[in-house]
Protein backbone atom coordinates (compact mmCIF):
# COMPACT_ATOMS: atom_id res chain seq x y z
CA UNK A 1 0.00 0.00 0.00
CA UNK A 2 1.54 3.25 -1.11
CA UNK A 3 0.38 6.03 1.19
CA UNK A 4 2.28 8.77 2.94
CA UNK A 5 1.36 10.48 6.19
CA UNK A 6 1.95 14.21 5.91
CA UNK A 7 1.22 17.07 8.27
CA UNK A 8 -1.35 19.50 6.86
CA UNK A 9 -0.17 22.70 5.23
CA UNK A 10 -1.75 25.56 3.31
CA UNK A 11 -1.16 23.90 -0.07
CA UNK A 12 -3.63 21.15 0.90
CA UNK A 13 -6.61 23.42 1.45
CA UNK A 14 -8.65 22.55 -1.67
CA UNK A 15 -8.12 18.80 -1.28
CA UNK A 16 -8.83 18.98 2.47
CA UNK A 17 -12.12 20.79 1.89
CA UNK A 18 -13.05 18.26 -0.80
CA UNK A 19 -12.17 15.46 1.64
CA UNK A 20 -14.41 17.02 4.30
CA UNK A 21 -17.26 17.61 1.87
CA UNK A 22 -17.27 13.96 0.82
CA UNK A 23 -18.13 12.98 4.41
CA UNK A 24 -20.93 15.53 4.54
CA UNK A 25 -22.27 14.43 1.15
CA UNK A 26 -22.34 10.85 2.47
CA UNK A 27 -24.45 11.93 5.46
CA UNK A 28 -21.56 11.77 7.94
CA UNK A 29 -21.08 14.79 10.17
CA UNK A 30 -18.14 13.50 12.24
CA UNK A 31 -14.64 12.93 10.90
CA UNK A 32 -12.77 11.01 13.57
CA UNK A 33 -9.16 12.00 14.07
CA UNK A 34 -9.61 15.28 12.22
CA UNK A 35 -9.09 17.61 15.17
CA UNK A 36 -12.41 19.31 14.37
CA UNK A 37 -11.97 19.72 10.62
CA UNK A 38 -15.63 18.69 10.51
CA UNK A 39 -16.60 21.64 12.75
CA UNK A 40 -14.26 24.42 11.63
CA UNK A 41 -15.55 26.66 8.86
CA UNK A 42 -12.24 28.06 7.63
CA UNK A 43 -9.35 25.78 6.67
CA UNK A 44 -6.84 28.47 7.71
CA UNK A 45 -8.32 28.50 11.25
CA UNK A 46 -8.17 24.70 11.44
CA UNK A 47 -4.60 24.65 10.12
CA UNK A 48 -3.55 27.26 12.69
CA UNK A 49 -5.11 25.16 15.47
CA UNK A 50 -3.53 21.82 14.47
CA UNK A 51 -0.17 23.51 13.92
CA UNK A 52 -0.31 25.11 17.38
CA UNK A 53 -1.40 21.86 19.03
CA UNK A 54 1.59 20.04 17.53
CA UNK A 55 4.05 22.16 19.51
CA UNK A 56 4.55 21.91 23.29
CA UNK A 57 4.99 25.68 23.56
CA UNK A 58 1.76 26.54 21.74
CA UNK A 59 -0.62 23.65 22.43
CA UNK A 60 -4.02 24.85 23.61
CA UNK A 61 -4.25 24.77 27.43
CA UNK A 62 -7.44 22.68 27.19
CA UNK A 63 -5.91 20.09 24.85
CA UNK A 64 -2.85 17.84 24.63
CA UNK A 65 0.15 17.72 22.31
CA UNK A 66 -1.26 16.27 19.08
CA UNK A 67 0.17 15.54 15.66
CA UNK A 68 -2.35 15.41 12.82
CA UNK A 69 -1.60 13.81 9.48
CA UNK A 70 -3.36 13.51 6.17
CA UNK A 71 -2.88 10.18 4.42
CA UNK A 72 -1.97 10.80 0.80
CA UNK A 73 -2.21 8.18 -1.93
CA UNK A 74 0.27 7.80 -4.81
CA UNK A 75 -1.43 10.69 -6.65
CA UNK A 76 -1.10 12.92 -3.52
CA UNK A 77 -4.87 12.86 -2.98
CA UNK A 78 -6.07 12.91 0.62
CA UNK A 79 -7.60 9.52 1.37
CA UNK A 80 -7.61 9.72 5.16
CA UNK A 81 -6.73 11.59 8.31
CA UNK A 82 -5.20 10.36 11.56
CA UNK A 83 -4.01 12.01 14.73
CA UNK A 84 -1.64 11.11 17.53
CA UNK A 85 -2.34 12.46 21.00
CA UNK A 86 0.90 12.15 22.92
CA UNK A 87 -0.80 12.04 26.32
CA UNK A 88 -4.31 11.49 27.61
CA UNK A 89 -6.08 13.96 29.87
CA UNK A 90 -9.25 13.09 31.78
CA UNK A 91 -11.45 14.02 28.81
CA UNK A 92 -9.45 11.79 26.44
CA UNK A 93 -9.27 8.79 28.79
CA UNK A 94 -12.13 7.11 26.93
CA UNK A 95 -11.17 8.43 23.49
CA UNK A 96 -7.58 7.24 23.35
CA UNK A 97 -4.36 8.36 21.74
CA UNK A 98 -5.54 8.37 18.18
CA UNK A 99 -8.50 8.69 15.89
CA UNK A 100 -8.71 8.19 12.17
CA UNK A 101 -11.07 8.34 9.22
CA UNK A 102 -10.92 7.28 5.59
CA UNK A 103 -12.93 9.17 2.99
CA UNK A 104 -16.12 7.25 2.15
CA UNK A 105 -15.15 6.48 -1.47
CA UNK A 106 -11.82 4.95 -0.39
CA UNK A 107 -12.95 2.59 2.36
CA UNK A 108 -12.35 -1.15 2.38
CA UNK A 109 -9.03 -0.76 0.58
CA UNK A 110 -6.70 -1.15 3.57
CA UNK A 111 -5.95 2.54 4.05
CA UNK A 112 -6.93 2.67 7.73
CA UNK A 113 -4.78 -0.34 8.57
CA UNK A 114 -1.77 1.19 6.83
CA UNK A 115 -2.38 4.64 8.33
CA UNK A 116 -2.42 3.15 11.82
CA UNK A 117 0.66 1.01 11.08
CA UNK A 118 2.62 4.10 10.05
CA UNK A 119 1.35 6.08 13.03
CA UNK A 120 2.57 3.37 15.40
CA UNK A 121 6.10 3.94 14.12
CA UNK A 122 5.73 7.70 14.61
CA UNK A 123 4.46 7.10 18.16
CA UNK A 124 7.36 4.74 18.95
CA UNK A 125 9.84 7.27 17.54
CA UNK A 126 8.27 9.88 19.85
CA UNK A 127 8.97 7.63 22.84
CA UNK A 128 5.45 6.37 23.53
CA UNK A 129 5.29 2.81 24.84
CA UNK A 130 1.66 2.07 24.01
CA UNK A 131 -1.38 3.56 22.36
CA UNK A 132 -4.94 3.27 23.60
CA UNK A 133 -7.64 3.39 20.94
CA UNK A 134 -11.37 3.56 21.48
CA UNK A 135 -13.89 2.11 19.08
CA UNK A 136 -17.63 1.74 19.12
CA UNK A 137 -18.28 -1.96 19.41
CA UNK A 138 -20.41 -2.10 16.25
CA UNK A 139 -17.66 -0.49 14.15
CA UNK A 140 -16.33 -3.85 12.97
CA UNK A 141 -14.00 -2.44 10.27
CA UNK A 142 -12.23 -0.25 12.84
CA UNK A 143 -11.98 -3.12 15.32
CA UNK A 144 -10.32 -5.20 12.57
CA UNK A 145 -7.92 -2.35 11.79
CA UNK A 146 -6.88 -2.09 15.44
CA UNK A 147 -6.50 -5.86 15.91
CA UNK A 148 -4.46 -6.19 12.68
CA UNK A 149 -2.06 -3.65 14.19
CA UNK A 150 -1.65 -5.59 17.44
CA UNK A 151 -4.55 -4.17 19.41
CA UNK A 152 -5.59 -6.14 22.48
CA UNK A 153 -8.93 -5.57 24.19
CA UNK A 154 -8.47 -3.74 27.49
CA UNK A 155 -11.87 -2.52 28.75
CA UNK A 156 -15.35 -1.34 27.80
CA UNK A 157 -17.30 1.83 28.48
CA UNK A 158 -20.61 3.41 27.50
CA UNK A 159 -20.57 6.30 25.04
CA UNK A 160 -23.70 8.16 23.94
CA UNK A 161 -25.85 5.18 24.93
CA UNK A 162 -23.75 2.64 23.04
CA UNK A 163 -21.03 0.23 24.03
CA UNK A 164 -17.44 1.06 23.15
CA UNK A 165 -14.15 -0.65 23.81
CA UNK A 166 -10.59 0.41 24.49
CA UNK A 167 -7.78 -1.53 22.82
CA UNK A 168 -4.12 -1.24 23.72
CA UNK A 169 -1.30 -1.53 21.20
CA UNK A 170 2.13 -2.03 22.76
CA UNK A 171 4.94 -0.24 20.96
CA UNK A 172 8.54 -1.41 20.77
CA UNK A 173 11.06 0.55 22.84
CA UNK A 174 12.48 3.52 20.95
CA UNK A 175 15.85 1.90 20.27
CA UNK A 176 14.10 -1.15 18.72
CA UNK A 177 11.73 1.06 16.71
CA UNK A 178 14.66 2.77 15.02
CA UNK A 179 16.49 -0.46 14.17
Amino acid sequence: MNITLKKPDSSMQADALDFRQEFFDSGEQVINGSELLDRTEQYADWLQSVTANACAETVSPDWVLTDTFFALDAANRIVGIIDLRHTLNEFLRDFGNCGYSVRPSERRKGYATEMLRQLLQIAADAGLTALHLSVERDNVPSVRTIVKNGGVYERSFTFEGGEADIYRIALPPQHEAQA
